[in-house]
């Protein structure tokens, strides 16, 4: 293992180390202290200061507070600097004649900026009307050794505009941290993501369902259409599959007597990467016995907007470019008529494989299947279309293996998608709780698909098990939050709301 070479940069802040270490500093005190952070020591004051807005009084506000020093002015004597928390920013005053010549000194030789420092002073408001801290004391809680890549500011029309320091936008997802240091609204990103997050298990919870984790090591893999990843336990010699989705453990829960339950978490897939796919990523799945479809599409629109109330304040937002109205109720189209809309053909006129290929202008030499053919013909002539919120319904069987047939339509079954944006948000069904049916379809997928095909699924006889001791009818939801958030912040790819999104190598 080569050991960290650093440059003449870190070089000298390496020295700047070592001379407060000889000068008898911990540049990494094991204890802090801090009374308020940035923003309260702002607010604090500035009640103070509304409070004795009629007499000649000043505020009287004493605070220590702690941050990372982001900018450093050496104005002789006073040294103006602003430091930044998890709250804002504040500015500190270091006057010589306050903290004495010798800290004086130290601030000014050996603090660098990305540097932790703790200060302590008033709260007061400068001749320019900025609320800084006269700073009576201050100490080192972390010596940074490379420096952060710096922004810049310029002035555009008159107003002071600031660039990112990081150009290379990959760049940016390898160094998140870096990435996060230097620009706060990355942070404020991820604090929307997290919004996001609770808005939806807020939702579910005033609706009695009940929050589980199931396993993400699983014998046998199933509920989505998706390659998994293999793995190996030595102890028990057998292979397991991280999940691709919660789905079966949590129709068993359905089957065991839990009318309502949802689980938030991480899915695994095999497959390629996109400005919307990541190999693992978050999604929520929730199933509620006595639901069916229609249920679910309610609460899909209600819970999407809770979701973007909590974020923007308003269900109208953009995206890429495009206005979007959530305002339920979203419109209900089935695939049929989406597809015959947007593309001409009536795939129900092609009712084999090779004669809906002819009409799709192409041969059928992948031997797909017929339902597979028809997601294709959707993915390519009407999903990029459904730019405002739009129900999907009434899926092919053939893709469906876990839906329950439209009683008068035997090769369609009751299923919806989601779609806002030209992207696919979420997923659901009114269940198939007949085992007998269960069995019968988990067989005909077998013979439909290859056994290579990604689209197949192993069939999960402890999960039939479960249905033949009785499953409740229920309905079903599966979305992804990544896709949701990026949505809701107006982000255009998965990795600009993935903290640490998975990276070729370099």
């Amino acid at each position: 293992m080569t050991r960290w070479q650093p440059n003449s940069l870190e070089q000298k802040r390496i020295e700047k180390l070592e001379a407060l270490k000889e000068a008898g500093i911990n540049p990494y005190p094991l204890r802090i202290e801090r009374t308020h952070t940035t923003a309260e020591a702002v607010a604090e004051f500035e009640s103070a200061e509304a409070a004795l807005a009629d007499s000649d009084e000043k505020p009287a506000v004493q605070a220590t507070i702690t941050g990372r020093v982001i900018s450093i002015r050496d104005k002789g004597k006073l040294i103006f600097s602003h430091i930044e928390d998890g709250h804002g920013r504040l500015q500190l005053f270091i006057r010589r004649d306050s903290v004495g010549e010798e800290s004086h000194q130290v601030f000014k030789k050996m603090i660098d900026l990305g540097d932790f420092v703790q200060a302590s002073g008033e709260i007061f408001r400068t001749r320019m009307g900025e609320v800084s801290i006269n700073v009576s004391e201050w100490k080192i809680l972390s010596k940074a050794l490379s420096p952060l890549p710096v922004a810049k500011e310029s002035e555009v029309d008159g107003e002071m505009v600031r660039h990112s320091a990081f150009t290379d936008v990959e760049e940016r997802y390898r160094q998140r941290y870096a990435d996060l240091a230097v620009n706060r609204e990355v942070r404020d990103q991820f604090w929307a993501r997290a919004k996001v997050v609770k808005a939806i298990r807020n939702y579910l919870d005033d609706l009695g369902f009940l929050e589980v984790e199931t396993p993400v090591l699983q014998p046998i893999y199933g509920g989505a259409a998706a390659k998994p990843f293999v793995t190996h336990h030595n102890q028990l010699k057998q292979d397991l599959y991280l999940r691709i989705s919660f789905e079966l453990y949590l129709k068993k829960l359905i089957a065991g007597g839990i009318e309502r339950v949802y689980e938030i978490g991480r899915d695994f897939r095999n497959e390629g990467v996109s400005f919307k796919h990541n190999p693992e990523f978050t999604q929520v799945e929730f199933y509620a016995a006595y639901w069916d479809y229609n249920d679910v599409m309610k609460a899909t629109e209600e819970m999407v907007a809770a979701a973007c109330m909590a974020v923007n304040g308003t269900l109208q937002i953009e995206f890429d470019g495009k206005e979007v109205d959530l305002t339920p109720p979203w419109p209900r189209v089935t695939m049929r008529d989406a597809i015959k809309q947007f593309s001409g053909i009536d795939y129900m006129e092609h009712r084999t494989a090779d004669s809906l290929a002819q009409a799709m202008g192409s041969e059928n030499a992948g031997g797909q299947a017929w339902g597979k053919l028809i997601d294709d013909l959707f993915g390519e002539f009407v999903e990029p279309k459904l730019i405002q919120p739009t129900f999907i319904t009434q899926y092919p069987r053939e893709i469906s293996p876990f839906a329950k047939m439209i009683p008068e339509d035997s090769s369609h079954v009751e299923r919806f998608e989601g779609f806002i944006a030209g992207m696919e948000l979420c997923n659901a069904f009114t269940e198939l709780n007949d085992p007998l049916d269960q069995e019968q379809r988990f067989l005909d997928m077998q013979e439909m698909y290859q056994s290579d095909d990604d689209e197949s699924n192993p069939i999960d006889h402890d999960y039939l098990r479960a249905m033949r001791y009785g499953m409740p009818p229920n309905g079903g939801f599966g979305m992804g939050i990544d896709r949701l958030t990026m949505l809701l912040t107006n982000k255009t790819t998965i990795r600009e709301v993935l903290l640490f999104p998975h990276l070729r190598d370099k």
